[in-house]
C-alpha cells in the first residue's frame, strides 16, 4: 500500500487543489521536495510547550547485548524538565527525516518523550532520503527496496523491544506510566508489533494509513492483538479502504475478540495524509487524527 497508492493519490490531490497558499501544481513542483517539505513542517502548530522548552539529540542504541551487535540511530526529543510517557514514533517508508523531527517535536511539546528510530539502521544511517518525494523517484526506490527487504516481522519485534528499553533508561521518561507507539504507512504494523514486543509496558498503539495490517499470516498485525495489553487507534485512508474494504471490520473484530479497546475509522483523506511532506498531506484531517492520537496517549 505504501508504494501502490501514494504516487497516484498525490497526482490526483495536486490536480484537484492548489498547495501552499495558492501554489499551482507546476509552481509547487518547481520549489523542489525539500522546500515544500520544509514549508509544510514549519506550518505544524505547536503544543502546550514551545520548542525552546524542549531538549533533543541524536541517539545511538545498541541492538543486542554483544559488543559486535549493530547500532541503531534515532532522534530523541522531550520536554526539558520532568519525566513523561515514552513514545516510539515509527516513520513511513521514506524513513526518518525533517518531517518526522517536526512531528516528534510537536508530540514532545504535548508532554511526551519521543524516540524516532531509523528502521533502516541495518543498511544506512538516517536520513536515507531527505523527503517523501524522493521515494517516488527510480533512484529512491532502487535505494530503499533492499533496505525494506531486510526488515522482517521478527526483526521488528526485537527492534521494538530495544527501543522501549532505551526509553526506559532515560531520565526524561516516566517509568510509572505506560509507553505508547505510533506508526505511519509501513510504520503502522511496527506500532502494533511494539505493543506485542513489550506488552507489559506498551499500553497504547496507533496506526495512521498503515500498510499490511490485515493478512492470513500468523505475524500479520490483525492476528497479534491478543498478545498485547494496549488500546489501539487505526486511522485508515479512504483509498486504502477502497482497495481492502474488509480490513476495518477485520481489525475491529480482532480487537473485540482479544478484549482490546480499538478505535477504527476511515478518514476522508488519502494514504499518507498525516505526514507533512507527503504530496497528499491534508492539514485538517491530519489535525483531527492528531487529536485522536493525543486522546489515546493521554491515557498512558
Amino acid at each position: 500500500m505504501c508504494d501502490d497508492f501514494t504516487d497516484l493519490a498525490g497526482q490526483d490531490t495536486l490536480a484537484r487543489k492548489t498547495l501552499g497558499g495558492g501554489l499551482t501544481r507546476r509552481q509547487f513542483a518547481a520549489l523542489g521536495p525539500g522546500a515544500a517539505a520544509l514549508a509544510a513542517c514549519q506550518a505544524l502548530p505547536e503544543g502546550p510547550l514551545a520548542e525552546s522548552d524542549l531538549a533533543e539529540r541524536p541517539v545511538s542504541i545498541q541492538m543486542g547485548g554483544a559488543a559486535q551487535a549493530p547500532v541503531a540511530d534515532g532522534f530523541f526529543v522531550h520536554p526539558a524538565k520532568g519525566a513523561h510517557p515514552g513514545i516510539v514514533m515509527w516513520p513511513d517508508i521514506a524513513g526518518p527525516r525533517d518531517a518526522f523531527k517536526a512531528m516528534a517535536r510537536r508530540l514532545a511539546a504535548a508532554g511526551h518523550a519521543v524516540l524516532v528510530p531509523n528502521q533502516y539502521y541495518r543498511n544506512a544511517p538516517a536520513p536515507v532520503l531527505d523527503s517523501f518525494a524522493q521515494w517516488r523517484t527510480p533512484e529512491g526506490q532502487e535505494k530503499l527496496k533492499p533496505m525494506i527487504a531486510a526488515i522482517t516481522p521478527e526483526g521488528t519485534l526485537a527492534d521494538a523491544a530495544a527501543f522501549v528499553a532505551f526509553l526506559d533508561g532515560q531520565d526524561a521518561v516516566d517509568k510509572a506510566r505506560g509507553v505508547g507507539a505510533c506508526g505511519y504507512c509501513m510504520g503502522g504494523p511496527f506500532a502494533v508489533r511494539t505493543a506485542v514486543a513489550v506488552p507489559n509496558r506498551v499500553k497504547a498503539a496507533a496506526s495512521f494509513h498503515g500498510a499490511w495490517l490485515v493478512g492470513p499470516e500468523p505475524h500479520s498485525p490483525v492476528n497479534l492483538l491478543d498478545r498485547t495489553q494496549a488500546s489501539f487507534l487505526f486511522a485508515i485512508g479512504r483509498n486504502d479502504d477502497e482497495k481492502a474494504p474488509g480490513d476495518k471490520t477485520a481489525l475491529k473484530q480482532a480487537a473485540d475478540k482479544a478484549g482490546r479497546l480499538a478505535e477504527v475509522e476511515v478518514y476522508p483523506a488519502d494514504h499518507g495524509w498525516c505526514v507533512p511532506d507527503s504530496p497528499v498531506y491534508d492539514a485538517a484531517q491530519a489535525d483531527r487524527a492528531w487529536g485522536r492520537l493525543l486522546a489515546l496517549f493521554g491515557k498512558l
